[in-house]
């Protein structure tokens, strides 16, 4: 019973001999300069999808997935300040394409990356067909999540031109004859999802990912080119405007954010900033009345080493700077592949190591890139990849669940950055004898300010906040790191150092006066 005691306290207890060290001074203290007056760009939402497990998953006892699903959504505060959840912002629905229901004969082997579909091969509807994963988007809507997205990686197999939700030797699996059908199915599941579960999809992603081949069955999934994305949105886009439909169209999901900005390996799936939002381009579409003035791609693969992900992320942002009113969503990521050898996309992790890579991700897609939004792949999974928030035993019925530093790392941003928050100038002042560079953003929203620190050094550092004149008071400190969970802390001498524990992401909240 005492060790249990003791075990139970000792975050807290760490956390103590830290601040008490911090507060008798230290030898250098880091000033982080924060310029209110230099602003960024409008946070829309952090988000995550129910791909694919939450079909399972939404059927465990009820008990349990609550719990999941408080620790997704929930704003609400522990006893000792701490977050109950993050307090994601955005829901990714996966409207899937029957795979689910054709089984074994769907050539997709893996029963955990098959995905259900609202349309019946008859033609007829089942709003009862994806049951798990509307109650996982009722759920987000009752802990206050406002924004919902329903993405799809196939078109059901309905109009599919070889019958199954994968493509094949690499050619899109959808004919034009098609489009107008997938149009107006799309309409029909915004307008069914909304009466049988009271959730709007704000957004609607017809494709995902279209510079790959989607051939080997995998998964679901449908390649596209620009000219046939373009004529597919013109579809979607007059079947909504038809059916009153006011969900907005996100383009384009791409596989690397490379291809929104060059051709590189993939000519006519390439350069999709200028092909959709050019209006002297054949395949613009950024006029259209229900296309989100909006460009997103996915991180994947382009992450390490931090040179070269930075130059990435300046030509993009370059790019969507040179469309007016154009903004970058990062709508997809997880840890996969190699990363240059820095850490490897294989088995889970659950400790530190992957939270701050993940952690240093977003930085970069938030300060270079100029992401608006960010959301990650896997909100739930059951693989033994480091492409979960929350792990799960691979059981349809019941089993256990486990949280992931990566979770509490993404929560670091997401629970504190809402929407509508607009990114800041922060740096550090002068050189600074450490290690590592201390990764810094900070955001503002009214008189909220919300700065977010990454050290990924093995030493604690203090730091101070320079807000040029400008008073900070309500400090509070919300830690990530080997020991703590987002872990709330008030900070004792806020005028002097304000500490940083080693390998840790620190979130600092205040009120400008």
């Amino acid at each position: 019973m005492i060790n249990i005691t003791i075990k139970k306290y000792i975050p807290a207890i760490i956390l103590f001999i830290l601040y008490s060290g911090f507060a008798k001074g230290q030898d250098s203290v880091i000033s982080v300069n924060i310029d209110l007056t230099k602003t960024y760009q409008r946070i829309d939402n952090f988000g995550a999808s129910d791909a694919w497990s939450c079909q399972f998953i939404g059927n465990w006892p009820k008990q349990k997935k609550n719990k999941i699903a408080d620790l997704l959504f929930s704003n609400d505060t522990l006893a000792d300040g701490s977050p109950k959840g993050i307090a994601l912002s955005l829901w990714r629905f996966n409207i899937g394409a029957g795979s689910l229901a054709q089984a074994d004969k769907s050539g997709i082997k893996n029963e955990w990356r098959r995905a259900g579909s609202f349309l019946n091969i008859d033609g007829t509807y089942n709003w009862k067909n994806q049951a798990g994963q509307v109650w996982f988007l009722k759920a987000a809507k009752e802990r206050g999540v406002k924004q919902f997205l329903g993405f799809v990686n196939s078109p059901p197999v309905n109009f599919t031109s070889n019958g199954k939700a994968y493509a094949t030797e690499g050619k899109t699996n959808l004919s034009a004859a098609q489009y107008d059908a997938f149009a107006n199915y799309l309409s029909s599941v915004i307008k069914g999802v909304r009466k049988n579960s009271g959730v709007q999809f704000n957004y609607i992603s017809p494709v995902n990912e279209p510079q790959w081949d989607w051939s080997d069955g995998g998964q679901e999934g449908c390649p596209y080119t620009n000219a046939e994305i373009a004529g597919l949105v013109r579809s979607i886009d007059k079947s909504f405007i038809q059916n009153n439909v006011q969900s907005k169209i996100l383009v384009s999901e791409a596989g690397s954010i490379n291809y929104l900005f060059s051709a590189a390996d993939k000519p006519g799936k390439g350069n999709q900033i200028n092909d959709f939002f050019n209006q002297t381009s054949p395949d613009y579409i950024g006029g259209l009345k229900n296309v989100a003035h909006v460009i997103a791609g996915h991180s994947y693969f382009t992450t390490s080493p931090i040179s070269s992900a930075i130059k990435l992320r300046q030509q993009l942002a370059q790019s969507v700077n040179d469309v007016a009113g154009l903004s970058f969503w990062e709508s997809e990521y997880c840890i996969l592949g190699n990363n240059g050898g820095e850490i490897d996309g294989n088995k889970r992790d659950l400790g530190i190591d992957a939270a701050l890579y993940l952690a240093r991700v977003i930085h970069t897609d938030l300060t270079v890139a100029n992401a608006s939004a960010w959301q990650w792949w896997m909100a739930i999974s059951p693989f033994d990849y480091k492409d979960g928030l929350v792990y799960v035993d691979k059981n349809k019925t019941d089993g256990n669940y486990y949280t992931s530093k990566m979770l509490w790392a993404l929560g670091n941003y997401s629970r504190f950055i809402r929407p509508g928050a607009i990114r800041v100038d922060a740096n550090i002042a002068g050189e600074q004898v450490i290690k590592s560079p201390l990764l810094i953003s900070a955001f503002k929203e009214d008189k909220k300010l919300t700065v977010v620190i990454i050290n990924n050094n093995a030493e604690n550092i203090a730091i101070h906040l320079n807000t040029s004149g400008k008073r900070i008071t309500n400090l509070k400190v919300f830690i990530t790191s080997a020991s703590t969970d987002l872990h709330a802390e008030t900070p004792t001498d806020t005028e002097n150092a304000i500490p940083l524990i080693g390998r840790s992401i620190t979130t600092i909240t205040g009120i400008i006066q």
